[in-house]
């Protein structure tokens, strides 16, 4: 099941949003979709991926439909160049435009942390995990971007830390979700990798399907729950999309679904 909200915006960009979220009035978020941008060809049709080959100007073009879809200003937009490791950055008012509207002076940072109303954070996925967070209670947001590596280093955990050493988070008041990406259906890898999670990770059974051969399915989904709840983020204020980039192929971009040429999705979201 997903678990997710699908929108059609008025200029027809289908994104999608966490429930529990919208329930509180204080934070617009999205997770894109590929559907209702000007890209053409392998980035048909929403991408919102600065590092890909695409037109610069529809890229901004894209950025501009979903942010009208969302009411939010393409020039508070804070992207960082992601680089599938653990450092977190907290973004203020002075860093709006930063990764798209102007330099990319955020580098090298995976996650991104911010209190200040309007300031609309943004990281951009085609396989790795999208993770949300709010603390409805400090009123801080936070994007995590976890790869397979990403997600071996517990960014996620990282981040709820973060968030508890700046802000006062309590990690018991925090609602979180887990979006769209690579499934436990989908996501085939090697031992090399198996053994970086089962150094990390005391149970990896329920994550993990032997396939023979040294091959294996693994469950990012699960893992990066596992990592949130490691903190003390409950279950119950956890969100799972369910939604797998492969199998949705004609919603979502899939860097593995599309042998490595394809768009960009983007996780957004703002404090109002």
């Amino acid at each position: 099941m997903n678990y997710f909200k699908e929108h059609t915006g008025k200029n027809g960009v289908v994104y999608f949003s966490v429930p529990s979220f919208d329930e509180t009035g204080m934070a617009k978020n999205c997770f894109t979709s590929r559907i209702g941008g000007v890209s053409t060809g392998e980035y048909s049709a929403l991408n919102l991926g600065l590092k890909t080959e695409d037109k610069e100007e529809n890229i901004i073009e894209n950025y501009r439909r979903i942010c009208e879809a969302l009411e939010i200003s393409t020039n508070d937009l804070v992207c960082s160049d992601q680089i599938h490791k653990d450092y977190i950055k907290i973004v203020t008012k002075e860093d709006c435009g930063k990764g798209i509207m102007r330099d990319r002076g955020i580098v090298g940072i995976d996650a991104l942390i911010t209190n200040v109303p309007k300031v609309a954070l943004a990281t951009v996925y085609a396989d790795c995990v999208p993770i949300f967070l709010l603390d409805p209670k400090h009123k801080v947001i936070a994007l995590a971007h976890a790869g397979w590596r990403g997600t071996v280093l517990k960014i996620g955990k990282k981040v709820v830390k973060k968030m508890k050493e700046t802000f006062g988070s309590n990690p018991k008041d925090c609602i979180a979700a887990i979006g769209p990406a690579i499934g436990k259906c989908c996501y085939e890898t090697d031992q090399s990798v198996i053994d970086q999670f089962e150094e990390n990770f005391t149970n990896m059974n329920q994550c993990i399907v032997p396939k023979g051969k040294n091959k294996y399915m693994l469950d990012l989904w699960q893992v990066n729950k596992i990592t949130l709840e490691e903190i003390g983020v409950l279950e119950t204020n956890i969100t799972m999309s369910n939604m797998c980039t492969v199998c949705n192929k004609e919603k979502l971009f899939s860097h593995r679904g599309d042998q490595g040429l394809t768009g960009r999705m983007a996780a957004i979201m703002a404090l109002r």
